[in-house]
């Protein structure tokens, strides 16, 4: 039985964000943010996964990807207000019991201006999948993996043709071991959805992450592929570093997007993750 159902949630400068949601309600919640230029189609093994018999996945398009809103303006992308307003909208509105915030790579950025407005007290736990621990000038040269977006200035071109065939190459370069033809294509077609103006501005910000992290009061797990060309594995260690309650988990054999190239070790350490940390977390007070 398809217990998917879909939302349309609105961020607080007015926004509609698309969101996913599957599993059973009463479910350990999990909502999971993917990065730059992707949707939440990336969390497909996830999604339709064992994992999703037991726990809610919810997954949303950030803004200005998949079939959420794009607002026109560098501000929407560049700023920190419409990323954390994104997030609190969808865990006020679905009622969230001690959910756990996955971010794949990007994604650690949207998960950390949440907490930097936010705080934790609302959510479990987070994990960082590849996470990125910085953007614009604060993000520093041995961050960068060889297929790092920063690298190639196609991926923000608007010409079409050119910002086809670079996020072609993108897309084959998030995993280790080669997807499909079938789903490359989709990812590709989703990817094409993001505008080249959206694209910059994502990275427009100088923001380093990790002191926001840094003060977090909550469990963190850093998953970072041994084998990542997007996002170097020095970065998931240095974020490790930084964080107090941080444990760090390098999957051997994966690439820049471990759940897709390791599933089902991946869904087990979040499970794993999951469990410990709603257990850990304080049960919210009956209204």
């Amino acid at each position: 039985m398809d217990m998917t159902r879909h939302h349309r949630i609105h961020s607080a400068d007015g926004t509609g964000l698309s969101v996913v949601d599957t599993g059973p309600q009463d479910g350990a919640p999990i909502l999971l943010v993917h990065g730059w230029a992707q949707s939440h189609a990336c969390w497909q093994r996830q999604l339709e996964s064992p994992l999703a018999t037991t726990h809610r996945l919810v997954a949303l398009d950030l803004r200005g990807h998949g079939t959420s809103d794009a607002p026109e303006t560098e501000q929407a992308y560049a700023g920190s207000e419409g990323w954390a307003a994104d997030l609190h909208a969808i865990l006020t509105t679905l009622s969230f019991d001690r959910p756990v915030l996955v971010g794949w790579s990007y994604g650690a950025r949207v998960i950390a201006e949440y907490l930097d407005v936010h705080g934790d007290a609302a959510i479990a736990g987070v994990v960082l999948a590849g996470g990125i621990a910085a953007t614009g000038a604060a993000r520093e040269p041995w961050m960068l993996g060889p297929a790092s977006p920063a690298l190639n200035r196609d991926l923000y071109t608007d010409d079409p043709t050119r910002r086809l065939q670079a996020t072609l190459a993108f897309q084959e370069a998030c995993t280790a071991t080669p997807l499909p033809r079938a789903q490359i294509a989709a990812f590709t077609a989703e990817a094409m959805r993001v505008s080249g103006l959206t694209r910059r501005a994502m990275f427009a910000a100088d923001r380093d992450l990790r002191p926001i992290y840094a003060r977090l009061g909550r469990p963190v797990l850093i998953i970072h592929g041994e084998k990542d060309a997007v996002v170097a594995p020095a970065t998931g260690a240095a974020l490790a570093a930084a964080i107090p309650q941080a444990t760090y988990l390098p999957m051997q054999g994966a690439g820049h997007a471990p759940f897709l190239d390791a599933p089902e070790r991946f869904n087990e350490a979040l499970a794993e993750f999951t469990a410990t940390a709603r257990a850990a977390a304080p049960a919210p007070e009956p209204r």
